[in-house]
């Protein structure tokens, strides 16, 4: 048996270092990204973003990051990679995005660029918001984001931005609950429709559809033959027709329903005889004293 004398480890390993350095010079010369610094990827990453080359200008931006990931440059360089991922589209990015937004966050928490890292995180989750008929995971995750940002940056134009994003996101859950609620209408479960339509109504007062969720809820008191809910149907109806007298809802409201409220509990006319006996003989009494 051949025996391995400590030469020709030596050699062996100086083989191998020298295959090594040789590879990673061969890289440096074979990739011309690697060879450049911090500043100059970001700006040919810019040029690359700017020409819509999103996937182009990410291999500058990882490099400008990488290099110097503590400079102004490797800071810029890490939200433009995120901002990359989110211009691209599909749902795919966005995901990419967020985890690089949330990336930049917890090694810049102090950064100028915090508010808008948070923005894009919150961003970036709409995007991803489904149908009404679909699960609504990310509209909640993408709503507590935006209220997020709004807590921890208050004063940030951001912030402001994010009001209208609240606004929209909650009308999207109304929606979900409100899909949920016209299918037992339609499948006749006007009892559970009812349940969902008075939730949508007391979650999301600011919903923007109120006449409609108000028409359907009405139908389904309409239709219900629960004890508790007879009469209800006119007073939700009439409220319906105040609060919302243009709306078109109202024309398509049952004229059997409008007639449909429980009367109110009236006094009984000897209560009301026996009560004016006793008045006049109380007069009478204080006259004759």
């Amino acid at each position: 048996m051949r025996r391995t004398t400590p030469i020709t480890l030596a050699l062996t390993a100086l083989a191998v270092l020298s295959c090594g350095l040789a590879g990673c010079k061969s890289g440096i010369e074979n990739d011309p990204i690697l060879r450049l610094s911090s500043q100059e990827a970001l700006d040919q990453g810019k040029e690359q973003m700017a020409r819509e080359k999103y996937y182009r200008a990410r291999r500058y931006f990882s490099h400008a990051f990488e290099v110097e990931p503590n400079s102004r440059s490797g800071r810029e360089g890490l939200l433009l990679l995120a901002d990359s991922y989110y211009l691209a589209g599909n749902d795919a990015n966005w995901i990419q995005a967020e985890a690089k937004y949330r990336d930049f966050l917890n090694r810049f928490p102090t950064s100028d660029q915090a508010a808008y890292a948070q923005y894009q995180i919150a961003s970036s989750l709409a995007k991803r918001v489904g149908k009404p008929n679909r699960d609504q995971t990310a509209t909640l995750k993408a709503l507590q984001a935006f209220q997020e940002l709004k807590r921890l940056y208050p004063t940030s134009d951001h912030a402001v931005e994010a009001d209208a994003r609240v606004d929209e996101l909650r009308d999207r859950l109304g929606d979900a609950e409100f899909v949920v609620g016209d299918f037992y209408l339609r499948y006749r479960y006007p009892a559970a429709a009812v349940t969902r339509f008075e939730a949508l109504l007391e979650r999301f007062p600011d919903y923007g559809e109120t006449d409609k969720v108000l028409f359907h809820l009405g139908l389904a008191y309409h239709r219900s033959v629960q004890p508790q809910h007879a009469g209800r149907a006119a007073e939700v109806f009439a409220r319906l027709e105040k609060e919302h007298p243009e709306s078109p809802w109202v024309a398509k409201i049952p004229a059997e329903a409008r007639e449909s409220r429980a009367p109110e509990p009236a006094q009984p006319v000897d209560t009301v005889a026996a009560d004016g006996d006793e008045a006049a003989a109380g007069g009478e009494g204080t006259s004759e004293r």
